[in-house]
């Protein structure tokens, strides 16, 4: 069929429950999930459709309809993230997808710049996604913002056993405890997201049936952390590790290797400033390191005027020029002012401009992944030494922390 007929029938429209099926066969299609891979998992098609409903009851699911026929699609999930102890609304970007036979129409990109305008809408000032490819979505104006460290720790390299005054005990997943653990360390992370019900039903839903979580209560019997893991073929798999003190996390590897008798390797996902090889006494373990999260800067003057900038002694004033390959609220050239106390004003327009940048890369600066300096040296913006200098002075420094959630 000739394809400018085809685009003149195809309509955009929101993804209702009574689409859930057409939703989930699609998210099959993309992401290559055969029935082989489901049987391993125990899971029906029929019980992957129920399991969807939420999305699509409390997310913003998009979809491109050829007649009753859903053929493109995105999903963003409403979501919270603590950036430098402020909570942001952020939207999860997911679920993305076009049948090959629709390719090349530009479906993806409408969906995108609708997504992104409602997130603006909702005063969703950040987006972040788990990259398909990398190189796809920083041409859609996402960057790198974390890595991850994927880690196998042989049974003779374990912790020693140190004594901690608290105890472990070993609960199911529907424990109340876990929930208030996450809540507390998402609160004190830069970079960590507040799971709501709907984040913690995507974030647990694809695990195994034996999943096991084990609790670090202290002396005075408040919970401090916990571990979420499974054991299979002698190995020990990490799914989460998370503590609110040094006494937690010694408490919870001295559980892990309690079980020495039991297994050959430990394996997990440990977020890249956390020093694993280095606390351990025989440091010499496997360790991969991998680009993990992406993000982009939604709406500039709501991120600026919510962005924690370092207080100051005087206040300081930066002209920009902005570019962002997708959404024209984020073009132009802007002043940035920051007051002593690090409050952060945007408006439009301006003098000369010291200091060229795009989307990606302000995004990646102003999350603490690359610092102004580094990102000046390698041509990613375009700047005067005294502008970047200012930079390093207003912008925060915290590495962002990352946990999975999609």
């Amino acid at each position: 069929m000739n394809r400018r007929r085809l685009q003149d029938r195809l309509k955009l429209k929101s993804v209702e429950t009574i689409h859930g099926e057409q939703f989930n066969d699609l998210l099959r299609y993309v992401f290559q999930v055969t029935n082989r891979d489901l049987q391993t998992f125990g899971w029906e098609n029929r019980e992957i459709a129920q399991s969807k409903l939420p999305i699509l009851k409390h997310a913003d699911v998009l979809g491109w309809f050829d007649g009753d026929k859903l053929i493109s699609q995105l999903a963003v999930y409403p979501f919270q993230v603590n950036l430098f102890g402020r909570i942001y609304d952020m939207g999860g970007l997911t679920g993305v997808g076009t049948y090959p036979e629709y390719a090349n129409l530009g479906l993806m990109n409408k969906l995108m710049l609708h997504a992104l305008s409602n997130m603006r809408d909702r005063k969703q000032s950040i987006s972040y996604l788990y990259p398909y490819s990398i190189p796809y979505y920083r041409r859609k104006g996402w960057e790198i913002i974390s890595d991850k460290i994927s880690f196998e720790v042989q049974d003779t390299q374990l912790p020693k056993l140190k004594m901690v005054p608290g105890n472990v005990d070993r609960v199911t997943i529907e424990h109340p405890d876990i929930k208030k653990i996450y809540e507390e360390f998402a609160l004190q992370n830069h970079g960590a997201m507040l799971r709501n019900e709907l984040a913690w039903e995507e974030y647990l839903r694809w695990d195994l049936d034996d999943m096991t979580v084990a609790i670090y209560y202290n002396s005075d019997e408040k919970p401090m952390g916990y571990l979420l893991y499974w054991i299979s073929e002698e190995v020990f798999h990490i799914k989460e590790m998370m503590y609110l003190d040094e006494e937690a996390r010694t408490g919870l590897w001295n559980f892990v290797s309690a079980h020495f008798s039991m297994i050959t390797l430990v394996k997990g996902d440990i977020y890249k400033d956390e020093p694993l090889a280095f606390i351990l006494d025989d440091g010499d373990i496997k360790e991969t390191i991998a680009p993990y999260y992406m993000a982009r800067i939604v709406d500039v003057a709501l991120f600026i005027e919510q962005y924690p900038f370092q207080l100051q002694e005087t206040d300081c004033q930066l002209v920009f020029s902005l570019h962002d390959p997708m959404l024209e609220w984020n073009q132009g050239t802007f002043t940035l002012t920051v007051d002593k106390a690090g409050k952060g004003y945007l408006k439009e327009g301006g003098g000369k401009p010291s200091v060229t940048i795009d989307i990606p890369t302000m995004t990646t600066m102003f999350m603490g992944y690359k610092r102004p300096t580094y990102l000046a040296r390698i041509g990613r913006m375009q700047s005067d030494d005294a502008s970047v200098q200012l930079l390093e002075k207003l912008i925060r420094t915290e590495h962002p922390y990352f946990s999975d959630y999609f």
